[in-house]
């Protein structure tokens, strides 16, 4: 049956009944034409190519197959176009712009699409695209500015829709961290390393201790200049920042106030695509919004490339074979409020150069990570719930650099964050919690800022900065996690400053030289996309100004930390390079407060405080190189210092531990110049065996007031240690008395460089050379139980 249409200057209405309708050239339509099926949707069929040329044109419950021809069936680029309730077989449509379009309960099968091309507006409501080898809307190019007569219509009609589904919109529920229960068979185990003292104080100083402990004369040292990090209780889930509504979002950021507000381009509403290749593909400054749709069983559900723009709010992608969402060569957008899970790759992969804006969605249940951003990605992810991923939760490498900042990521099967291969990103104020394999993972020049995160109740290390890996660790709190606070390569180079690690099951930090296992953070790293092989070394080209003022570091710094209630040492280390460890608060962990086990190049301990620690305050092996210098050793169980290698001990404060002051021994070369010492039970200085070096200038206060034996307790056959010029004071009274000028350490200021203490001047004052023992450099293979990550 032949469909023949008269034309003339006036509208045309037509009324087609049931059967098949062909044309075997292109038909053009010049003036305004309805175009109506009878009966039910399928009875009237069109094998037509229609080219609209007229201003305006409606088709309504009409089926259309491609013509043998052409696979277009319809196509416009200066009129406005009406679909209601048609279905579209194995053709396309293509609107240009001017031209619009808008489509209302259509359905798009057998591989059908939609192609917009310039368009400044066209609309998609209710419609179903399945089952195509390609993208089943394709939007390109930027808005012409060209206007046909339905522009403004459509605006007002997408605004309307707009602004229901907003006041519909529920807000994504708080999901915070309250759930700290553990895997089963997760039990934590206690390693007991080489270095840690096993023994109580030794049988020959248990003869001289002093039986009463409480009538020892102690002394004061309460206002030591770390005072203000000594309260250091463990959070809870109400400290955890709550995740920001959408509307919260939008009022302080003005970039997507005015995205979430804007309506050009291609908007689809309601939509559901499925059981493809691809759902929406924008591209060369194309724009579209897509709102409250469900994407379902595609490849990918949105690929947003080469500085295209799209709105993308309250959608469901799941299922996708691929990543979800994937941007690149610097597309933008909004995207917020949708439900991403599920998928075979991450749920949004991010690459060069794209800077979207990604709020308030819910991103879980993913076979690989939640978010991938990487060969220059950047991108402001903000107020998201991460959660249930196999992989990372946010996984940052190849100079990705976006902004991570007040999400909540838990419950994933590896790490909570990681950022390797030269990632790097600013990551603050988010919730890291319940993840598998630690809360935030660097390494392989991994170097981000991780400021002021709660990364608490992992199932492994909180914080791990693995081999190559560097990054600023400032303000966070680590707490709860079932292995170490914080583990650490020796080959990285991080700087941790002024974060709390307390409460973890194992070491607070550690610092290990095992050599990483090459596997990568994220699993294996075939960060293809459709099978296509991508060569992410070119894209490494630019750097961002977000770091520049960051001071250059060429040895690892801990400073400034609160280290404390963990259930191990509270800092372990078994290194191979320099480390610096200043001005940190160590107390109250079940071990050891600092425990140095392997040192071939200098560890320096200087200006901490280590207090009230389950066994000796500080320890370190033979064959160590270690500078203790201007710290307070306070209130220990065993030892204050129990030193076997070789370096310095200077100007410090030992006082009030359960044992020995500072015990020296075995081959140890070491220096013990100026410290105050003061011991409850037992001798202030204990130089035994083979010890070799100075103990000098050093006032020992006296712990009990019977006590008749000597400060210092030296081997009478030892002549290469030198002893000379220490004091031993006594108080007038049985009152407490306080250490002063100066006072406790360590200072507040500058803890390097404090005020010596004062000794009788009477005294003369005689050094003898250093002699230097042979440190051997090979490594242990020994590390965090937990850390063959991800």
């Amino acid at each position: 049956m032949r469909l023949i249409i008269l034309f003339n200057k006036y509208f045309f209405s037509l009324v087609l009944h049931a059967g098949v309708y062909e044309e075997q050239a292109e038909v053009s339509l010049k003036v305004p034409v309805e175009i109506v099926g009878m009966g039910k949707l399928g009875d009237v069929s069109l094998l037509v190519s229609f080219d609209q040329q007229c201003p305006t044109a409606r088709l309504c419950n009409l089926v259309f197959m491609p013509a043998w021809f052409s696979p277009v069936v319809y196509k416009t680029s200066s009129g406005h176009v009406q679909l209601d309730n048609c279905n579209f077989e194995g053709c396309q449509i293509h609107i240009r712009g001017p031209g619009t379009c808008q489509a209302r309960f259509c359905s798009f099968a057998q591989g059908s699409s939609a192609h917009f091309l310039g368009v400044a507006i066209s609309l998609m409501d209710s419609c179903e695209f399945s089952g195509g080898d390609s993208a089943s809307v394709t939007v390109e190019g930027a808005p012409v500015s060209e206007r046909n007569w339905a522009f403004k219509h459509l605006v007002a009609l997408a605004k309307t829709f707009t602004m229901m589904t907003s006041n519909g919109s529920t807000e994504l529920s708080n999901q915070s961290g309250k759930d700290n229960s553990l895997l089963p068979g997760q039990d934590g185990t206690m390693i007991e390393e080489d270095g840690m003292e096993t023994s109580s104080v030794s049988s020959e100083e248990d003869d001289e201790q002093d039986g009463v402990k409480s009538t020892c004369l102690k002394l004061s040292y309460d206002q030591h200049g770390l005072a203000h990090l000594s309260k250091a209780d463990m959070p809870d889930s109400s400290a955890f920042p709550a995740l920001l509504s959408l509307s919260a979002e939008l009022q302080r950021d003005a970039e997507a106030r005015d995205l979430a507000a804007s309506v050009q381009g291609c908007l689809l509403r309601r939509c559901l695509l499925r059981d493809g290749k691809g759902g929406v593909h924008l591209c060369n400054h194309g724009q579209a919004r897509l709102e409250a749709n469900v994407f379902r069983g595609l490849n990918y559900a949105v690929r947003c490339i080469q500085n295209a723009k799209m709105v993308m709010l309250r959608n469901e992608v799941c299922g996708c074979k691929a990543s979800g969402v994937f941007l690149r060569l610097s597309a933008q957008g909004l995207i917020a409020e949708n439900n991403i899970h599920s998928n075979g790759e991450a749920g949004l992969d991010i690459r060069k150069g794209a800077n979207p804006i990604i709020l308030c969605n819910r991103i879980h249940s993913g076979l690989r990570s939640g978010i991938v951003v990487l060969g220059n990605g950047r991108g402001s992810i903000r107020s998201n719930q991460i959660y249930g991923n196999k992989e990372a939760g946010v996984y940052i490498l190849f100079n990705g650099n976006p902004v991570v900042s007040g999400n909540h990521i838990f419950q994933g099967l590896a790490a909570g964050i990681a950022v390797n291969e030269n990632g790097r990103g600013l990551i603050t104020e988010n919730v890291i919690r319940q993840n598998q394999w630690g809360g935030a993972d660097i390494r392989r020049g991994g170097d981000p800022v991780l400021r002021n995160n709660f990364i608490c109740y992992g199932y492994s290390d909180g914080v791990v900065v693995g081999e190559r890996g560097r990054g600023l660790i400032d303000g966070n709190h680590i707490y709860g996690n079932r292995g170490c606070g914080v583990w650490v390569m020796s080959s990285s180079l991080p700087q941790l400053i002024g974060n709390h690690i307390t409460h973890n099951r194992m070491y607070g930090l550690a610092v290990f030289c095992r050599k990483d296992t090459d596997s990568a953070v994220g699993g294996p790293e075939n960060f293809n996309e459709e099978g296509e092989l991508m060569a992410w070394e070119s894209d490494i080209d630019s750097e961002d100004e977000r770091f520049s003022s960051r001071r250059p570091i060429t040895v690892a710094l801990v400073e400034n930390n609160c280290i404390s209630h963990n259930g191990a040492v509270g800092v372990y280390v078994k290194s191979s390079e320099p480390l610096n460890v200043v001005a940190n608060m160590v107390k109250n962990n079940t071990a050891a407060g600092v425990s140095v086990i392997q040192s071939a190049q200098l560890t320096r301990l200087v200006g901490n405080c280590v207090l009230c620690n389950g066994w000796t305050g500080v320890t370190v092996d033979g064959e160590c190189r270690v500078e203790l210098r201007g710290n307070g050793v306070y209130g220990n169980n065993c030892h204050g210092v129990c030193f076997r290698g070789d370096g310095l001990i200077v100007e410090n404060d030992v006082v009030g531990n359960n044992a020995v002051g500072i015990r020296v021994m075995d081959n140890a070369d070491v220096k013990v110049l100026r410290n105050r010492v003061q011991a409850l039970r037992g001798y202030g200085i204990s130089v035994k065996e083979r010890v070799r070096g100075v103990v000098q200038e050093n006032l020992v206060y006296q712990g009990h007031p019977t006590s008749t034996k000597t400060p210092i307790r030296t081997n009478t056959q030892n002549l290469e240690c030198v002893v000379l010029n220490n004091s031993l004071l006594t108080p007038r009274s049985q009152a407490l008395w306080a250490l002063e000028n100066p006072p406790p350490r360590p200072h507040s200021s500058n803890p390097s460089s404090v005020t010596p203490s004062t000794l009788p001047a009477h005294l003369a004052i005689t050094m003898t050379n250093r002699i230097t023992a042979s440190v051997e450099s090979g490594c242990h293979n020994n590390g965090s139980i937990f850390c063959s990550i991800l």
